[in-house]
């Protein structure tokens, strides 16, 4: 009876809370919710007319290491003689959901699975239509990390979108580019999407995995020892239950198996996406020392871009940026990003630095919300009016009435997963926005404070290269063209 109960009980606390919301990583895509009071839509009189977008590859296959940990569960389970029953009852019928190894989790990196393919060309259909700012026909160009799953994210988002109308005959039109960069060598130091790989200092101040680990040790056999009441003759230990939860992610988006999410308890849960907070605040984010210095070259090259404005040069050997930006790369480039823009680095509540040994619910930097499958920082230019509703709007024949008419002032602000993150002491525009010429002031100045030089912080000597170039200068980089076919 026992057995029964607690299944019971779990499935009650369980009834409204979605365990792939709290698989930090291991999530596919969801909007974050708002937790600053900020409404999601572009403030009433406001405009978009830049955005620049910076995310982790869609959905994939695992990684060789971590499909070694579902093998080794596998083999534990196959190789024993026990009897299972309430929650367990499927163990042993499961099996590892990877059925082509050379081709979904070869030992060079994971591809990307149907799941992520389908988040990132959703997104290119979903920004198209958020900004309407490419015109049937137009080309579009992208940049991404080298690694493969990066590039079909990006092969993927493209096609998704520059799906509009039929150009199959028109092969110059309608096409997409992806500016390929290599992995950040001592070539390319800043100049990247992966600019930590050339950052010594920062891969010493990464202590994310121990502490991380620290804190699984709190809870994981805890856990083991519920679930071995439902076993006889097989024993689960904490490494077991980790595979297990990350199985839940993973097996959903992989191939729909959701059944290791009806394991945990709605604490246990929290709990798995507390480790995985630790680990990317203390090992990328805001909580390793040289984040906000690997992740300030982007951020500096895109208050640049802003400054300058749509259709214009940074300077006068530069190129015009599309209104769009969009660069692919991994999950740990996400969190210095938002460690440059000042956010989630102290508090005067007490919630940050994060606590290594308690889980505070009411902290708003989660896994789950910033480094999803697909999950993305996001800046976006703004123009705005003040309008007077009580005067009339006069409409000519034949002529269409501008968007925005009167005194225009211009504003940034940052989106994480969709949801928008206010700008530490620059937050008084529509929407809890940042004027311009205010942002350029806070990142060239008080952030530029805080990153420092990146070839003297990281302890390299870069030759000049401190820098994001990429998106204005042309470069010896590959490409891919992408076309709808």
């Amino acid at each position: 009876m026992l057995p029964t109960l607690v299944l019971t009980l779990a499935a009650t606390v369980s009834a409204k809370f979605n365990p792939l919301h709290h698989s930090g990583p291991a999530s596919p895509y969801f909007d974050a919710p708002s937790r600053f009071g900020i409404d999601v839509e572009t403030p009433e009189n406001c405009v978009v007319d830049q955005a620049a977008y910076i995310l982790r590859h869609g959905s994939r296959f695992p990684e060789p290491g971590s499909l070694a940990g579902w093998q080794t569960l596998y083999t534990k389970i196959q190789n024993a003689s026990f009897t299972a029953w309430g929650p367990l009852s499927f163990i042993g019928s499961w099996v590892v959901p990877v059925d082509d190894i050379e081709h979904q989790s070869p030992s060079t990196g994971a591809y990307l699975s149907g799941t992520g393919a389908g988040e990132a060309f959703q997104l290119g259909v979903n920004l198209r239509k958020r900004y309407g700012f490419t015109a049937g026909g137009h080309n579009y160009t992208a940049w991404s990390a080298a690694q493969q799953r990066c590039i079909d994210t990006a092969t993927f988002f493209v096609r998704g979108y520059i799906s509009q109308g039929n150009y199959v005959n028109d092969t110059d039109v309608n096409r997409g580019t992806i500016i390929t960069l290599p992995d950040s060598v001592n070539t390319t130091f800043a100049d990247s999407l992966t600019p930590s790989a050339s950052c010594p200092a920062y891969d010493d101040a990464n202590n994310g995995s121990a502490i991380s680990n620290a804190y699984r040790a709190l809870y994981q056999q805890r856990i083991a020892d519920r679930l071995n009441a439902y076993l006889d003759g097989l024993v689960l230990d904490p490494t077991d239950i980790g595979v297990m939860q990350d199985l839940c992610g993973f097996g959903n988006e992989v191939n729909g198996d959701k059944r290791w999410c009806d394991l945990f308890t709605e604490e246990e849960w929290l709990d798995y996406e507390y480790a995985h907070d630790l680990n990317y605040y203390y090992g990328s984010g805001p909580g390793n020392a040289l984040s906000a210095t690997v992740g300030y070259p982007w951020v500096k090259a895109i208050s640049d871009i802003f400054t300058a404005g749509p259709g214009n040069a940074v300077s006068n050997d530069s190129l015009v940026t599309p209104p769009l930006i969009m660069a692919f790369t991994h999950d740990n480039n996400i969190p210095p990003i938002l460690s440059a823009l000042g956010l989630w680095n102290t508090s005067d509540s007490g919630v940050y630095p994060l606590s290594k040994t308690h889980r505070r619910a009411d902290r708003t930097f989660r896994s789950s919300y910033v480094v999803a499958f697909r999950g993305y920082a996001a800046l976006e230019r703004l123009t705005c009016v003040a309008v007077d509703f009580s005067q009339p709007v006069y409409h000519a024949a034949n002529v269409t009435n501008p968007v925005l008419t009167g005194d225009q002032s211009t504003y940034v602000r940052v989106r994480v997963n969709n949801a928008p993150v206010p700008i530490p002491a620059c937050q008084g525009g529509p929407g809890a926005t940042c004027r311009l010429e205010d942002f350029a002031r806070y990142v060239g100045v008080d952030m530029k404070a805080v990153a420092g030089e990146f070839g003297e912080r990281c302890g390299v000597e870069t030759g000049g290269v401190d820098s994001v170039r990429f998106l204005t200068q042309s470069g010896a980089y590959g490409s891919v063209v992408v076309g709808v076919n």
